[in-house]
């Protein structure tokens, strides 16, 4: 009786599988070039076009990267995606305790980095919130870009990396304090106050204004358990 071939989706899930566990528990450390396709395949039993398609899944989640004409390295150990979909499926005030730490700390190197050029780029998408008034998804996105800007004006590669990876999960805090009327929404005059901390280039209230701002939302969500 001839065995049955598995599909060929089956096939390719199973080698991102080992391929990811194979990362996961260290077999090639960070920064070290994974096997040829040929040493690949004969591992896990697949053909090369399987291979190939297992590791163009990893490169997108993050875990691999592949250099022209020298291989493919390990980027990272832990995949970056399960860590966003763990995210996703934390509570809403775990995610707002997130924010609050990431931009408590942008807006304290916000106000003492910040240039001309950060400066405009936060009064005008300032401004654009303020302009949009009750629309909602319009405020939201301007919102959204006022912090963004913020975060630029952080000059902290990393920090900048890191909120753009969590930028969905911070977008949802935006619009959920905007669209549930039992969570206090910081409004334009407490933008305005943290943008005012940051042109003068004080660091300790432009933090201390980014706590105040999202404290109330927190402790509405604590009050209902």
């Amino acid at each position: 009786m001839n065995k049955a071939k598995l599909p060929r989706l089956s096939l390719v899930d199973s080698a991102v599988a080992e391929l990811r566990s194979a990362v996961a528990r260290g077999e090639w450390p960070v920064g070290e070039r994974i096997p040829t396709e040929p040493r690949l395949s004969e591992q896990f039993g697949v053909g090369r076009n399987t291979v190939r398609e297992a590791v163009r899944v990893l490169v997108h989640a993050g875990l691999l990267e592949t250099r022209q004409g020298d291989g493919t390295y390990v980027r990272a150990r832990l995949d970056p995606t399960e860590a966003l979909r763990r995210v996703e499926r934390s509570t809403l005030r775990d995610q707002l305790e997130m924010r609050v730490a990431l931009e408590a700390e942008a807006a304290r190197l916000a106000a003492q980095r910040r240039d001309g050029a950060d400066l405009d780029a936060m009064r005008m998408a300032l401004a654009a919130r303020g302009a949009a008034g009750q629309n909602l998804p319009l405020r939201i996105q301007h919102d959204r870009d006022f912090h963004q800007a913020m975060i630029a004006a952080a000059h902290n590669r990393a920090l900048a990396e890191l909120y753009r990876y969590f930028s969905e999960a911070v977008s949802r805090t935006i619009a959920r304090t905007e669209y549930d009327e039992s969570l206090p929404e910081p409004g334009q005059q407490d933008h305005e106050t943290l943008l005012a901390a940051m042109e003068r280039g004080d660091a300790d209230a432009a933090e201390r204004q980014v706590r105040a701002m999202l404290a109330p939302a927190l402790a509405a969500l604590e009050e209902g358990g």
